[in-house]
């Protein structure tokens, strides 16, 4: 069936890899049957979220089967509302990403609910980078918000038993589980708190984790054929609203 990644990077890291450039992205697609992929740019996500979604842009236009995350800096809010509005305007971009650690802004900060205002008055889902006991003020969050849909990316991370709480408590919050550590029943922990399969989606952190790892996470939590298809593609199409790649301009 269809496979769609909700949780990608384009570009290189400060890690020590040898991965990087949007073609790597298409092997990898290629090499395990995923047929669209969305994507951050790393630059964006790291270091400066202006210049590195411009930069991702020029990826996109000649890559139909990646979609963009607009990446928004919590710490510059009205910069990125702008800087969103211009990246969704290109119809390539279909969402947009926040990171928590890296601008060093939490849930519960004024700039994150800032943040989240950008995304909210945008109306496209957001891809919240989670990692801590924080992700417990998303339903708050969201009360506040209500057109807001937030896909908690790594599913809370360490503190995946409160993601799915969280995700139970909220119908607009999603569980994506890519993470380094494939801790063993967080999927079965997720559905037996009450997040319907309905509100769990495909992610991989390619390129900074081999998609194997987030495949094996999801044949290891033995859904039904019915639910598979509810995870690896449908749910993340009426999310973004995707049929397929874009097409791509006309050569001159």
């Amino acid at each position: 069936m269809p496979i769609i990644d909700v949780h990608a990077h384009v570009g290189h890291w400060q890690f020590h890899l040898t991965t990087g450039d949007a073609d790597t992205n298409l092997r990898q697609m290629d090499r395990y049957g995923i047929d669209l992929q969305l994507v951050s740019a790393s630059e964006a996500v790291v270091h400066d979220a202006v210049a590195g979604n411009a930069a991702l842009r020029e990826q996109l236009a000649v890559r139909p089967r990646l979609y963009g995350y607009a990446v928004v800096n919590p710490n510059r809010p009205q910069e990125s509302a702008a800087d969103l509005r211009r990246c969704l305007d290109t119809g390539m971009f279909v969402g947009a990403k926040i990171h928590t650690h890296y601008p060093g802004r939490l849930p519960g900060s004024r700039e994150m609910a800032e943040a989240f205002d950008v995304v909210a008055e945008a109306g496209v889902p957001l891809l919240l980078h989670t990692w801590g006991r924080e992700v417990t003020l998303l339903p708050e969050l969201l009360a506040d918000r209500p057109g807001l849909r937030v896909i908690m990316g790594h599913a809370g991370g360490d503190a995946w038993r409160e993601a799915a709480h969280a995700a139970a408590a909220c119908d607009r919050l999603y569980l994506e589980h890519c993470r380094t550590a494939t801790d063993a029943g967080r999927v079965a922990y997720a559905r037996e708190a009450g997040v319907p399969v309905e509100r769990m989606l495909f992610g991989t952190d390619a390129t900074l984790i081999d998609p194997c790892v987030s495949l094996g996470v999801i044949r290891d939590a033995r859904f039904t054929d019915g639910e598979l298809e509810r995870v690896l593609w449908r749910n993340a199409a009426e999310l973004f609203g995707l049929t397929g790649p874009r097409p791509l301009p006309p050569s001159e």
